[in-house]
């Protein structure tokens, strides 16, 4: 089954990058040369994406307008001859061929809540789940990875990564049976695990395909003691009730640019593999 439909839940505060994002999306953080959101959707189209779903708040206003289309600016430029500008402007042109864009309005409330608020759209469809600062760079568009464990077990799948144990205590990290290579039948999943209790080194990425099961989970789940109900969490609950969730190893680099700390090492290090960028600098 194509999988054409996806959910970018982004009506976080952005805490971690302030004073950045008091005014400004995080979303539109750029890494190297664009923001951070164009990679998803990017990501997304590669993969047959048509249909985009923002969970957003009130701030992110500037999402829409930086997919939206200038014609007073674009006649500007024309007339100044200046065709480098021209040409970015077109790449988000081209980008936006064949794509629909949907944004609902939600508070804060954790990302499961987010999620929740697109089921009338999504209806009994799979559909992906993006998390922008999770970068993913790989031949194969990382959710496609996915897709293509889903083509055959029509479950939810989990986007994995291998990480150092010193860095396991910061994601969600999971157990499971292996299936073939880079697949496995979640058993477990430990949220944030304290040093050397991670049930393994495979750490969930900012990438998932969800099912009406899912929503149905979702639509039950309690807000924790912070108000919020948490995705990982509920994919935890239905393992637990031995409910058929998937993880896959991902094939590819993950470039985390949730707080300031890892957006400069993913800069960086994106700087350094572009020679556009790279060819004469000392980095």
């Amino acid at each position: 089954m194509l999988i054409t439909k996806a959910i970018i839940p982004i009506a976080g505060l952005g805490a971690r990058f302030y004073p950045i994002t008091k005014a400004f999306p995080k979303e539109l953080v750029p890494l190297l040369d664009k923001p951070l959101i164009q990679y998803a959707i990017e990501e997304l189209k590669a993969a047959g994406v048509t249909d985009v779903i923002f969970i957003v708040n009130t701030n992110k206003k500037y999402i829409l307008e930086y997919f939206k289309k200038s014609p007073a600016l674009e006649k500007l430029l024309q007339d100044r001859k200046q065709a480098e500008p021209l040409k970015e402007l077109k790449k988000i042109d081209d980008l936006m061929r064949g794509l629909t864009f949907t944004y609902i309005n939600d508070k804060p409330l954790g990302d499961g809540h987010a999620v929740l608020q697109a089921r009338k759209i999504v209806k009994d469809d799979p559909c992906f789940v993006v998390y922008p600062d999770d970068v993913v760079i790989s031949k194969i568009p990382c959710v496609q990875q996915l897709a293509n464990v889903f083509k055959t077990s029509e479950k939810p799948v989990l986007g994995l990564f291998r990480l150092p144990d010193e860095k396991l205590s910061s994601y969600g990290v999971v157990s499971q049976e292996p299936i073939a290579r880079r697949l496995g039948k979640i058993r477990g999943i430990v949220e944030k695990p304290q040093s050397g209790s991670a049930p393994s080194n495979l750490a969930i990425v900012g990438r998932r395909i969800i099912t009406a099961e899912v929503f149905d989970y979702l639509k039950k789940a309690k807000p924790d003691q912070k108000g919020e109900v948490n995705l990982t969490e509920v994919y935890s609950d239905m393992v637990n009730h031995g409910k058929v969730v998937y993880g896959y190893e991902v094939d590819g680099e993950w470039l985390e640019c949730g707080d300031k700390e890892n957006w400069l090492r993913s800069t960086l290090y994106l700087l350094q593999k572009d020679p556009k960028y790279s060819e004469g600098n000392s980095l």
